[in-house]
């Protein structure tokens, strides 16, 4: 073979596999550094040439599509606009950018491409169509959410709320509903007074009050200082970390159990008891109910954020020689949390101790109709054993049936739950603000649905009276679903 051919053809090899190196390099090794950058348009222009997938509820339900708009280009809507705007979230990449699943779920929305693809298009012109995301949100359950959290907001003067609903078996979230809330339609337009895109279920950070006794119960039980027949004794004051603490109205009591105190949400009690666990082991307890980390679910980690015991604007674990134990066992001082971090813990109890991941997608289907990806459930830690869940799930029936709960308590669904009156420090009228709560699950034996309720800032807001009932509800409509 003649040199000068044989030197032509090996450089013509050394330059292809340049140019493979390199289009390799951009495409495949530093795609993530360059789609990022805000000097790349490339990756915006062609976004908008992509009909993204749909965003679908439990029930086929479209909260979300792609419509045709000007120049070949696509344009999202959602046609569902304030009941799911905080879970779907949003995508205007040329405005305000892209929120939640929209965001969570991008690759998936606008179809994944190979290198090929990206760099020389489609071999047959035709458009880039995504994957469709089928969620675990129930839209009818979202809608009565939606419905009592803002009736009850309108009645108490609340300033906000949240409702979580998981399904304790597979962490499925069924319900994620934050008032104030926003159109994702036109999320550049949430400037007034009542729309808010901050996501209270996620991001809020409330003081958890008697909800978080089921927390120090489990931490109790489990490493087996206490058992639910436990005496110990509640009077009212009793000093803690140099302070008086009281019972609600001043209520003293002698020798009780440990059911008996939670029944009755007993501060004293849960205060000498948290401190004889001790830090160390009601911080083990807490990690492995998620406290301390972001929620693990399949949403923009910024858009969330971990639950805790908070000092100095950050998070200070309990064996810190500065937390007040005493009444972070109770939910108050520097313990503050999101409700999905409740939620989160009624799952576990419910569960047999067994955290599950919670969850807001199930699968992803291509445009052909196949079944291109499934997200099942994922186990997160066991928090407690089996007998402490049936332990505790006897002693939070107790709290629903004869305690400060008897307003979640269903005909012919067995609930069980804590009721949480935190107190913010403000006050209205006179009147001590409180952030009222309810946690729970049923039905009992075999829960199917566990839940969280927070309301902000309400005058003497008991949350027995203003949360158990919202969360009883939202209970009992799952609940009929899969009867």
């Amino acid at each position: 073979m003649n040199n000068s051919i044989v030197r032509l053809f090996a450089v013509v090899i050394v330059l292809f596999t340049v140019l493979i190196v390199w289009t390799s390099r951009w495409t495949v090794f530093s795609a993530t550094a360059l789609n990022n950058n805000r000097l790349n348009n490339l990756q915006y222009y062609a976004s908008l040439k992509v009909q993204r997938g749909q965003i679908q509820a439990d029930n086929g339900d479209v909260l979300a599509r792609s419509v045709k708009a000007t120049g070949g280009t696509w344009s999202r809507t959602y046609p569902t606009g304030p009941l799911f705007s905080q879970p779907v979230g949003y995508f205007f990449p040329s405005t305000v950018g892209a929120a939640g699943l929209e965001s969570s779920r991008n690759d998936e929305l606008r179809g994944l491409q190979n290198a090929f693809t990206s760099v020389f298009g489609s071999f047959n012109g035709t458009p880039t169509v995504g994957d469709d995301v089928q969620t675990t949100l129930d839209p009818p359950a979202q809608t009565l959410a939606r419905s009592l959290l803002d009736s009850t907001i309108a009645s108490t003067g609340a300033t906000s709320g949240s409702v979580v609903a998981l399904t304790p078996s597979t962490g499925a979230v069924k319900v994620l509903y934050s008032s104030p809330g926003f159109d994702n339609n036109h999320p550049s337009a949430c400037k007034a007074p009542g729309c808010s895109q901050f996501i209270g279920a996620l991001q809020g950070g409330y003081p958890p009050g008697s909800t978080f006794k089921t927390v120090t119960a489990t931490a109790a039980l489990d490493s087996g200082k206490y058992a639910p027949d436990s005496i110990i004794n509640g009077r009212s004051p009793i000093t803690v970390s140099g302070t008086p603490l009281e019972n609600d109205l001043g209520s003293s009591y002698g020798d009780v159990t440990l059911t008996f105190a939670l029944t009755n949400s007993i501060n004293t009690v849960f205060a000498q008891v948290g401190q004889d666990v001790g830090g160390a082991v009601m911080q083990t307890y807490m990690r492995r109910f998620g406290f301390y980390s972001v929620p693990p679910l399949d949403f923009p980690a910024r858009q969330m954020s971990p639950s805790g015991y908070w000092s100095q604007g950050r998070l200070v674990p309990l064996s810190n020689a500065d937390v007040d134990l005493g009444r972070a066992s109770i939910g108050q001082a520097g313990m503050l949390v999101t409700p999905m971090q409740m939620a989160m813990v009624a799952s576990a109890i419910a569960n047999g101790g067994k955290l599950m991941q919670p969850r807001l997608t199930t699968r992803v289907v291509n445009n052909d109709g196949q079944v291109v990806e499934r997200i099942g459930p994922q186990e997160y830690d066991q928090v407690m054993k089996p007998s402490t869940s049936a332990e505790l799930t006897t002693m939070m029936r107790s709290v629903v049936e004869e305690g400060t709960g008897t307003a979640a308590n269903l005909q012919g669904v067995s609930v069980a739950g804590k009721t949480g009156t935190a107190s913010t420090g403000g006050t209205k009228g006179g009147q001590p603000l409180d952030d009222a709560w309810f946690i729970g699950f049923g039905p009992v034996p075999n829960p199917t649905v566990a839940v969280a309720v927070e309301l902000s800032d309400i005058p003497n807001g008991y949350g027995g009276v203003y949360a158990a009932p919202i969360a009883a509800q939202v209970i009992k409509t799952l609940v009929a679903e899969h009867q």
